[in-house]
């Protein structure tokens, strides 16, 4: 017996994207850091809330790579010189990806309180119905 891919069920015409898309989530092999959330917020929209305590705005960046979310951050050097007794804040880089499907745009990001918001909206895609002429072989 042989495996079907999702691109190759007969039923499932031009969704072969759809598979890269999947295979490419699961590679991304994020750790667990930094902890986030993912919520919806109404029927169109969406937030994704990631705790970055000790991560300022100008070590965050935010960007859409090809269809991707890519939240990155990393930390400026310090200055001065400090000897922690205990180090339980993290303070390394990091890089978070999340696929965005189709119609789905990225709207604002918010720092607040050591969490950084990222607010996602889905355009709903028109109905569109097409007639198509039945022609007669032969003519």
């Amino acid at each position: 017996m042989t495996k079907m891919t999702l691109g190759a069920h007969p039923y499932m015409l031009g969704f072969d994207q759809l598979e890269r898309l999947l295979e490419r989530s699961a590679k991304s092999g994020n750790e667990g850091y930094p902890p986030f959330n993912i919520e919806q917020t109404s029927d169109n929209s969406y937030r994704i809330t990631l705790a970055v305590a000790g991560f300022g705005e100008e070590d965050l960046s935010v960007t859409v790579e090809d269809r991707q979310l890519v939240i990155r951050g990393r930390q400026s050097a310090d200055t001065c010189e400090r000897v922690f007794l205990h180090r339980g804040i993290a303070a390394r880089q990091f890089q978070r990806s999340f696929v965005l499907a189709d119609g789905v745009e990225v709207g604002s990001a918010i720092m607040e309180n050591g969490l950084l918001h990222v607010d996602l909206t889905r355009a709903l895609p028109e109905t569109v119905v097409q007639t198509i002429k039945i022609n007669k072989r032969g003519q």
